[in-house]
């Protein structure tokens, strides 16, 4: 496995995939791997194919006061679990390689980006999509995979490469979960263990709802619920939403697939999670 910290290296070895006759698939990441990563390499692992992750801490997805000089970093940890799920290179940039002295250009997806977490977190989806445009114009992938967990982040990248003519696949990986249901994220690690008993009330709410909904329930009542849940469970609520699942657009047409989303704090810890509500049969 390639460990590659420059521009020009990357580039050299890209190169080198390609005169061998390989494709090449994407796996960016921000490091403190877990499960759910490997999950994605996993994904990408085809004969013929040579998997590229990125580590990079992107810190223009993070706001003023969340946690980027708090998140986690195992850079050790991170290279020897990519090496034994059989990652080909691995792209380290650095901060000043990322994003140079002047550097000025921002993307904006509108639409998609606009309501559940482009609300609740200003300019987050604008560095999500400067930071992945970059990564797709160094590594210039003809695959890259994404975890269905950060489902709007999907949604803005899928808009980003259409509007902007990527010659890109995007796949999406089913979300990684541990037993107890709870979904696989770095941050996870920031839970204490009454904390951590706590969160599985996340997917759980969630689970109830779609359930409730997918029977033909009132979608509204079943929110309510869910909300209420997770307040009784210790957490601090930013939205739970039903979605069109590719416009994500508020709505309850049951001949489309829908998602239900949501996020919300347990202490200083955000956690996000989605469920799919598949249409009605007899819609």
């Amino acid at each position: 496995m390639q460990t590659i910290r420059t521009l020009e290296a990357l580039r050299s070895g890209i190169a080198d995939f390609r005169a061998g006759g390989a494709s090449i698939a994407l796996v960016p990441t921000m490091g403190a791997l877990h499960a759910g990563h490997i999950a994605l390499i996993e994904a990408a692992k085809r004969p013929g194919r040579k998997v590229v992750a990125s580590i990079f801490v992107n810190p223009k997805q993070f706001g003023p006061n969340e946690d980027l000089s708090r998140y986690p970093r195992k850079e050790t940890a991170d290279l020897a679990m990519l090496k034994a799920a059989g990652c080909d290179l691995v792209w380290l940039p650095p901060v000043e390689v990322m994003y140079p002295n002047g550097f000025a250009t921002n993307i904006s997806v509108s639409g998609v980006s606009d309501g559940l977490d482009g609300a609740a977190r200003p300019g987050h989806f604008d560095g999500v999509a400067t930071v992945v445009s970059k990564l797709f114009n160094q590594v210039q992938p003809d695959l890259a995979l994404f975890g269905e967990k950060d489902f709007q982040q999907l949604a803005v990248i899928r808009r980003m490469v259409s509007d902007l003519d990527f010659a890109i696949e995007i796949q999406g990986v089913p979300t990684q979960r541990d037993d107890d249901g709870l979904a696989l994220s770095s941050r996870n690690v920031y839970l204490d263990a009454e904390q951590r008993a706590a969160a599985v009330a996340l997917p759980r709410a969630l689970g109830v709802a779609a359930k409730a909904i997918a029977r033909g329930d009132d979608p509204d009542a079943a929110l309510a619920t869910a909300r209420d849940t997770l307040t009784a469970a210790g957490f601090a609520v930013d939205y739970v939403e039903l979605v069109d699942a590719e416009t994500l657009t508020p709505g309850n047409d049951a001949k489309r697939d829908r998602r239900l989303l949501a996020a919300a704090k347990l202490g200083n810890t955000r956690l996000i999670d989605n469920l799919a509500v598949p249409p009605a049969e007899d819609a």
